[in-house]
């Protein structure tokens, strides 16, 4: 009784996670981030490229963007035709731009971003679980299997195709939760690992992480009894992050500090 109330327990947050991951659609950037009919105009009218930049900047200032292209220039998408928020990017299989995008998953057939990411990485989490579940419970028979005490071709059959399935899922979900979770430590999505966001001061893979702590509460919430619920939970709006550059300036003490960490913040900025 016991192993079939544990089994269901997993087996419910298994299908609650993965359909909250596949059925929350991603949350595209607001409309004060779509250009106006006139700057548009104004911009597909002109031909120079470096003043269609200083179109491009005159807008943004009036919003809340750091970051910038490679060559210094605001992120602007031609294709949804607005200014890129923070940590923004286009996808191309969802045809539109979604807030601090992380990558498309094939495995949820969806954009994992700002909306569900909490609810993809429970949902790993969960089938990491299940599966050492299962695997725990049909190990002794595979003892069994080996010590010639099951005498049924069939029985062995299902034991080994279950036990290997278990472990292979097994393996793979604990290196991608793994990865997962030391990208939340460090607050980057998948694109921010491969590539670092590019700040007025220049790149900065380090740039919007605030300490471990602060980190996950941005992804989790400060609720802590919600956290292993796949309910909406996280901080903000997905338009604007705290930044690490801010957090200094706020704090003359840190101006000078030389000596941070390569991939991370030990203490967290007050």
């Amino acid at each position: 009784v016991a192993y079939l109330i544990i089994f269901h327990i997993l087996f419910v947050l298994f299908v609650w996670t993965y359909w909250k991951s596949i059925f929350t659609l991603p949350v595209q950037p607001g409309k004060k981030y779509h250009m106006s009919y006139a700057d548009k105009e104004r911009y597909e009218n002109e031909e120079r490229p470096e003043v269609q930049r200083q179109i491009l900047a005159e807008i943004a200032r009036k919003l809340p963007v750091y970051t910038r292209t490679g060559d210094g220039g605001v992120r602007f998408c031609d294709r949804c035709q607005l200014i890129k928020p923070d940590r923004c990017h286009h996808c191309s299989v969802c045809a539109m731009c979604v807030l601090k995008m992380d990558h498309h998953c094939p495995w949820v057939n969806n954009c994992i971003g700002f909306s569900n990411y909490k609810f993809f990485l429970l949902f790993l989490a969960y089938s990491l679980l299940y599966c050492l579940y299962i695997a725990a419970t049909v190990f002794k028979y595979f003892i069994k299997y080996w010590t010639g005490e099951l005498t049924n071709g069939r029985s062995k059959f299902h034991v080994l195709l279950l036990l290997f399935v278990a472990v292979i899922f097994f393996v793979s979900l604990m290196f991608l939760f793994g990865y997962h979770c030391w990208l939340v430590s460090r607050n980057r999505s998948t694109l921010e690992a491969f590539s670092a966001p590019v700040f007025q001061n220049g790149p900065d893979k380090n740039g919007f992480n605030l300490g471990c702590v602060k980190n996950f509460q941005q992804v989790f919430g400060e609720e802590k009894k919600l956290w292993l619920l796949p309910i909406a939970s996280s901080q903000g709006d997905g338009h604007f992050f705290p930044m690490r550059a801010l957090c200094e300036a706020q704090n003359p003490l840190l101006e000078n500090e030389e000596q941070w960490e390569d991939d991370g913040i030990d203490e967290e900025p007050h």
